[in-house]
């Protein structure tokens, strides 16, 4: 007895050891100014990760001036003062480093992931786009055409392409969610020099930001460079535009049909639902790794593999700053119309709406979410966005880093019953059946 119990031990020592170890060390603290900087030590590999994060996205922008975030994601890497137009990759790739950026609804990211002994540079890069961003004719008129470009390329000539923005115009009718971070080209063609200037310098801050930085430094030099390169940029002193409208309660269905030059029909839902962070977000977001993570999943196994209407299907929630929405969808098999393919979708919801799910499926499912808690952090990237986003968008809780899968883990069968049957209803619900235009000809014709 005493044998087997040992063995048992030794088999848990490794999941323990793991929990033990995997707590995430960090400091903040703000400069002068107004940046927050947060500070992560992990001296295990000669590598380090650097972000600033923005506290402005496209819901920041003005109704006939949208993209404006987007389009200063490329603009900040077109020079500086000190940086000549397209160094600023150079730099980074002549330091074996990489970098990139992303914009969101919230907020905008750049990061570079460096040798540790370039941290420096990596530093002096981010400082001048904070300070000395270089914001002429020729970069605009640069930007303007890779902005446009690349709207072409991943909406209007990609099939379904269009989908994100326009379940986004559909469900929402007042918040600025309503339009995506990707813009319209019509206003960014319409923006005059000055307008981007005044776009700058309201949002691009250090007190509108979060430097967080995770990897192989040392504390005490490190506090050192940041003050020589951030302390003395000067905040803003004018009013940082954060909507306020609040989106009114769907009450009723909406549902349209957008025609597109594809082959095979799609179906496209949308609820609404609460926004991060809430009590709610943690039971929906294992609700649509119920629904759609891997080829077990439900919608997957059940449209796809015993069904065979569906070629693709899933879900997944997009929990933003401010009440978001949650995403289903589906692409028809050969001669599967749309509704077929709804109803099966339906069904699926219906399924969860009525009944727990099992033991063993509630058991797969926390296994699920805390492989992805724990991958989401095992780089020093992961690390240093992770902790911008705590800080910014829960509340200053930057520790949730090492807490908020035990939210997770609170969340129970009876949660997901519930949120499912509160939130996934038709009165709540955005519905767009994506048809080919072959379709539409057919119809106009008659």
């Amino acid at each position: 007895m005493k044998r087997i119990f040992f063995i048992a031990i030794l088999l848990l020592l490794p999941a323990i050891l793991l929990k033990a170890q995997s707590k995430i060390e960090f400091e903040e603290y703000d400069l002068n100014n107004g940046l927050h900087v947060i500070l992560s030590q992990n001296n295990t590999t000669p590598i380090v990760a650097i972000t600033v994060t923005y506290h402005v996205g496209s819901k920041n922008e003005k109704p006939d001036r949208t993209g404006f975030a987007h389009f200063f994601e490329h603009l900040m890497f077109e020079g500086s003062d000190n940086i000549k137009r397209g160094e600023y990759f150079q730099y980074v790739q002549n330091a074996g480093g990489k970098n990139n950026a992303y914009t969101s609804f919230d907020q905008t990211v750049y990061y570079e992931v460096f040798p540790s002994n370039q941290i420096s540079l990596g530093l002096w890069l981010e400082s001048e786009r904070m300070l000395h961003l270089k914001i002429d004719s020729i970069g605009v008129e640069t930007q303007r055409g890779v902005v446009k470009e690349e709207r072409k390329q991943r909406l209007e000539n990609q099939p379904y392409g269009s989908f994100y923005e326009q379940i986004f115009e559909h469900a929402y009718k007042l918040h600025p969610y309503r339009w995506v971070p990707i813009g319209s080209a019509q206003y960014i063609d319409k923006a005059t020099i000055d307008e981007f200037r005044e776009f700058y310098k309201t949002f691009y801050l250090p007190n509108n930001a979060v430097l967080s930085i995770a990897g192989d430094f040392d504390i005490p030099k490190l506090k050192e460079l940041i003050n020589k390169y951030f302390g003395d940029i000067p905040n803003g002193t004018g009013e940082i535009f954060r909507p306020t409208v609040v989106e009114p309660e769907q009450t009723s269905e909406v549902r349209d049909t957008i025609y597109d030059n594809i082959q095979l029909p799609g179906v496209f839902k949308a609820f609404h639902i609460p926004a991060q962070g809430t009590d709610d977000y943690y039971a929906i977001q294992m609700l649509t790794t119920l629904l759609s993570t891997g080829q077990s999943s439900r919608l997957y196994k059940q449209l796809v593999d015993n069904q065979q209407k569906a070629v693709q299907a899933g879900s997944f929630p997009l929990a933003l700053e401010d009440p978001g929405l949650f995403l289903i969808y589906a692409i028809s098999n050969m001669n599967v119309p749309a509704y077929d393919l709804e109803n099966s979708i339906d069904n699926e919801i219906k399924k969860v709406q009525d009944s727990l799910i099992s033991e063993k499926e509630f058991e797969k499912l926390r296994n699920q979410t805390e492989d992805d808690f724990v991958n989401s952090k095992k780089t020093d990237q992961g690390v240093a966005t992770s902790l911008a986003n705590y800080y910014l968008f829960f509340k200053g809780k930057t520790d949730l880093i090492n807490t908020e899968l035990e939210q997770y883990m609170k969340v129970t069968r009876e949660d997901i019953k519930r949120v499912a049957n509160k939130y996934l209803t038709k009165e709540n619900q955005t519905v767009l059946y994506y048809l080919p235009k072959a379709l539409q000809m057919k119809k106009e014709a008659k």
